[in-house]
């Protein structure tokens, strides 16, 4: 089975058939996914959908991008849901100097209070950071400490910052922009990263792969990624399939597959990964 470790179907793109790309991604042998909040109604939407199938689990976030309208009550009510036993990371949290829709002072308050949250729970990490690598390693280390749990989610730093993460003990996952024609770069990058600390995700519904450009992504498209990265790598698909999904259950403890999800990958098996 593959694991789609960050999606966003609670998103008003898949307000049309949710249902449907849910029910696709279980017939493409997907075998968890991670749906990643954004804001506090996002990571509400998140747990609700989590609680709902079985094979989906939830992470609790707020993204840079509210640091500016994000009130105090908010962050006491994102508290009260990280209780759900469908919560299995924080994220996505982190820092935007790319659009910069909130300051950086407010991004980097919000980042550290969501980051003490995590360290308190024992909870790991999904971290955004776009255009902010200096500021995100320092308030990592300042706050996490030398060693931390999570993953740099859409990775898109140089090999610098790769080797940051990595020195840390971070996993590196990576879109579906690494079958764009023109991320060369990125799969260049995606070639230092070790095996066992690789991630595939959609971030659905946004970056759909190369043969769907310029439509919506979903969760059962990481087949494709997949393709890539075993073209990049040098390995089988069915090697990819194995070590992203342990490394996947590892860091976010799914160490329990649900019978549906067994039944759904007894189905599964006997079909190719398509093209």
């Amino acid at each position: 089975m593959l694991i789609d470790t960050h999606c966003h179907l609670d998103f008003q793109g898949f307000d049309r058939d949710r249902d449907d790309a849910i029910e696709r991604s279980r017939s493409e042998g997907i075998g968890f996914m991670i749906n990643v909040g954004s804001s506090l109604a996002g990571t509400r939407d998140s747990i609700e959908l989590a609680e709902k199938n079985d094979f989906i689990f939830a992470a609790a976030g707020i993204h840079p991008h509210e640091a500016d309208t994000v009130k105090e009550e908010d962050l006491k009510a994102f508290e009260g849901y990280l209780g759900s036993d469908k919560v299995v990371a924080i994220g996505e949290i982190g820092l935007d100097y790319y659009k910069n829709i909130s300051s950086k002072d407010n991004q980097k308050m919000l980042f550290i209070r969501l980051l003490n949250e995590a360290k308190a729970r024992g909870l790991p990490l999904i971290i955004h950071n776009r255009d902010a690598h200096r500021d995100t390693m320092a308030i990592l280390k300042d706050v996490m400490g030398s060693s931390i749990r999570g993953v740099m989610h859409c990775f898109s730093g140089d090999e610098e910052f790769l080797k940051d993460c990595l020195d840390l003990g971070m996993f590196i996952s990576f879109t579906c922009n690494l079958t764009f024609k023109n991320a060369g770069r990125l799969r260049d990058i995606a070639r230092l990263v070790p095996m066992d600390r690789f991630f595939l995700e959609t971030d659905a519904p946004f970056l759909a792969p190369q043969i769907f450009r310029g439509k919506r992504n979903e969760p059962a498209y990481i087949k494709y990624l997949a393709e890539e990265v075993a073209r990049i790598k040098g390995l089988s698909f069915e090697e990819i399939e194995k070590i992203t999904t342990e490394n996947a259950k590892k860091l976010f403890n799914l160490a329990r597959i649900p019978p549906s999800v067994k039944a759904g990958m007894k189905a599964a098996s006997g079909r190719g990964t398509g093209s």
